[in-house]
């Protein structure tokens, strides 16, 4: 998703990554005076100077004349609701379905103009009919704001999931920012202030709590909330993903702050990628293996999908281990991966095992490789992680200079290490990878840009490593 009024930067960047951008005019959750001719007339040239202005990115996919106008019920036919201010659907018809549309086919005739977001054609829109799971594109935010549990996700069968969401604070370099050190409660004054979702905090620890164990201090609490808000969308894109071809997109609310605050984003306003961001470059691989599991049957089934176009073969491994890192079982075998498809591979029956050591007891490492190189990797668990017990997992860390600014940072675990993470004390720095799961016997490469000069021992000095079973009390 993208704002006519982002910074060109923006697009130059989708574009050189790749990135399909959503366009939004800047019409959302409000009603708007179409029947003004004087305002319609300047919604024309402001429309025509943004379509201009952008429709040469490769990036830019499709625009949209406004956020949830239709689903909010900004517009309306009752004379009493007209009284109130909202727009009549004839004047809303003028400005969505009709001059805007009419600039995108006119300016940028290559690309598709949606009316609005979520918008489901032929659904009877008038009658309040919202999130069809049958046809175009759905906000979900049962999870959030109605308290669904994770697994939610895997019961949607919508086409496109254009919002959905969940927050989680900032790093400790952020928060640290914006408190004092006898602020730093999340329901202190400062903290509440910095939190603009009514709901926001209560809902983070309630989910936390069903979770996680308790974290152990405010700084790993706010660790600990990245990694729950992973797991959210992590529930939700895996899932829309093996529904292909019925679900073929998802938008996760958000990408990026506008100040520093507890909010949906996997950014925060410095730029900071929180576990979330680290997370999606995973579940967003082009190809993922990902698992439907089942505690209470022992049965899991791999999934393989794929967004690239030609097929892929590829091997997928599985490992069995217990959170000790024993392994119990393991196995192999050789799938193609269709092309912008996705399909179940294996049936694995697990059941023996779990019976024998319970679902707090293992874990299942999965791995789809093509010529000797991982492209997916993933981990099944069959209990929530405060059920797991789990040691200190004992990671060895070597640091050596890589080209240019930077340092590679070799990482092996003697235990299995969920949500390793790697930071450098008082200073910023760009990580190629972050927040993963060390496997014993897999070392990690991750390599460390340091936001200023450090010499090799100054950055060693300056680097924690850390995992779940570190953010909280043995």
């Amino acid at each position: 998703g993208g704002g006519i009024y982002e910074s060109d930067v923006f697009y130059d960047l989708c574009d050189e990554l790749g990135l399909c951008v959503w366009q939004d005019f800047i019409f959302a959750c409000a009603p708007y005076p179409a029947f003004d001719r004087r305002f319609m007339e300047n919604i024309k040239i402001e429309a025509e100077q943004n379509v201009r202005r952008l429709r040469h990115h490769a990036s830019l996919a499709l625009w949209c004349g406004n956020n949830e106008m239709e689903s909010c019920s900004f517009a309306s036919d009752d004379p009493a609701a007209l009284a109130e201010g909202l727009m009549s659907w004839r004047d809303y018809d003028k400005l969505f379905n009709s001059l805007l549309p009419g600039i995108v086919r006119r300016l940028d005739a290559g690309r598709s103009y949606w009316p609005s977001s979520p918008h489901a054609p032929r659904s009877g829109r008038k009658r309040g009919k919202i999130n069809d799971p049958t046809r175009g594109d759905a906000h979900l935010w049962e999870v959030w704001h109605g308290r669904k549990p994770f697994e939610w996700y895997r019961t949607c069968a919508h086409r496109f999931n254009s919002e959905f969401g969940f927050q989680s604070f900032p790093g400790p370099r952020t928060v640290h920012g914006y408190t004092k050190p006898d602020e730093r409660n999340i329901t202190h004054p400062v903290m509440e202030w910095h939190q603009r979702c009514g709901i926001g905090n209560s809902v983070i620890m309630d989910y936390m709590l069903s979770w996680f164990r308790m974290p152990d201090g405010f700084d790993n609490m706010l660790w600990v909330s990245q990694i729950l808000q992973g797991m959210a969308i992590k529930y939700a894109v895996e899932h829309w993903r093996r529904s292909m071809p019925r679900g073929m997109g998802t938008l996760y609310w958000q990408v990026n702050d506008n100040w520093p605050v507890a909010s949906w984003s996997s950014i925060d306003y410095h730029g900071r990628w929180k576990a979330l961001h680290y997370m999606a470059k995973r579940f967003y691989a082009p190809v993922l293996v990902s698992a439907l599991e089942d505690p209470s049957s022992g049965k899991v089934e791999l999934h393989l999908t794929s967004d690239l176009m030609r097929a892929l073969p590829v091997k997928i491994t599985w490992k069995l281990t217990g959170v000790s890192g024993r392994c119990f079982a393991r196995g192999r075998l050789f799938a193609r991966a269709a092309p912008l498809a996705s399909r179940k591979v294996a049936s694995l029956d697990l059941s023996p095992h779990l019976k024998a050591r319970g679902a707090g007891g293992l874990l299942l490492w999965i791995e789809a490789s093509f010529s000797g190189k991982a492209v997916s990797r993933n981990l099944v668990l069959f209990a929530r992680p405060k059920q797991l017990e789990l040691t200190r997992p004992d990671i060895r860390v070597h640091a050596a200079r890589a080209c240019g600014e930077g340092f590679r940072v070799t990482l092996r675990s003697r235990r299995p290490a969920l949500w390793a993470w790697l930071d450098l004390a008082e200073m910023d720095a760009e990580y190629s990878d972050n927040f993963m799961h060390l496997e014993p016997g897999r070392p990690a490469q991750v390599t460390v840009r340091p936001a200023g000069r450090l010499s090799a021992a100054q950055f060693r000095s300056r680097l924690r490593v850390r995992s779940l079973a570190d953010t909280y009390a043995p």
